[in-house]
């Protein structure tokens, strides 16, 4: 298949040269923040917010835990299934890399100038951007989990996909079908892959060796003073109890 639009007046081109522009205008220690970040930072921002948002999990009820557990198994798990499925869809599709198409893009990602074909039987194409489709994947995984967290995901994949715009390795549109691409793996498949995890997590919680992966040990509850150690009579009540007697 020839591809998507390669060329011409269209506002996929357009915005692909406004958003590009902004690195000739940007001193150099920022494009090369914004190209770290793209490629390496905000991956690894969502997974250190799965593993903040584990923490978290483990100290709610047992049931709400083993629920929360199997959806954040099931972000990083949807993830690598959306790039699998990117692979043959990346083929089919046969779009070029911006740079080969257009000419006066500002190129920030080091191995942009790779032949389009590696030699490894992979093919450098556009369309869909593998790290729009990774990070939206754990984004949305984790507000299954989450809604805060998740929230907070969602945010960081979206910078990730202005940043594959930055750097003029992706068009916009292949920003917006890597998001609806790994979206769409993690609703679509959502049920299944939790009726599937949930009776696995909840025996993983049952076992006394890595049941703590799942849920923090329980702590003991304070009893109440009353009941812990009777107080002693005041005097008043003393005297009370003793004229009685008498």
């Amino acid at each position: 298949m020839a591809g998507l639009t390669t060329g011409g007046p269209n506002v996929d081109v357009s915005l692909l040269y406004e958003i590009n522009s902004m690195a000739r205008q940007a001193p150099g220690w920022f494009d090369r923040t914004v190209s770290v970040v793209g490629e390496y930072g905000i991956p690894l921002a969502l997974v250190l917010l799965i593993l903040w948002c584990w923490r978290g999990t483990r100290r709610q009820d047992e049931a709400t835990a083993t629920e929360s557990f199997a959806a954040l198994v099931w972000a990083p798990l949807a993830a690598g299934l959306a790039l699998l499925v990117n692979v043959p869809l990346r083929e089919f599709v046969g779009r070029p890399r911006p740079f080969r198409q257009h000419e006066g893009l500002q190129v920030l990602d080091p191995g942009a100038g790779a032949p389009l074909d590696t030699g490894l039987g992979r093919t450098d194409f556009s369309f869909v951007s593998d790290h729009a489709t990774l990070a939206m994947a754990l984004a949305v995984g984790l507000f299954v989990a989450n809604r805060r967290f998740g929230l907070a995901g969602i945010a960081l994949a979206l910078v990730e996909g202005f940043c594959r715009v930055y750097t003029g390795v992706h068009y916009p549109t292949d920003v917006i079908g890597g998001f609806a691409l790994g979206t769409a793996v993690v609703l679509v498949l959502a049920p299944l892959a939790m009726a599937l995890l949930n009776p696995l997590v909840a025996a993983v919680a049952r076992s006394p060796r890595v049941g703590r992966l799942v849920r923090s040990r329980a702590r003991t509850a304070p009893r109440p003073v009353g009941l812990a150690h009777p107080q002693a009579p005041q005097a008043g009540q003393r005297t009370q109890e003793n004229d009685l007697a008498a």
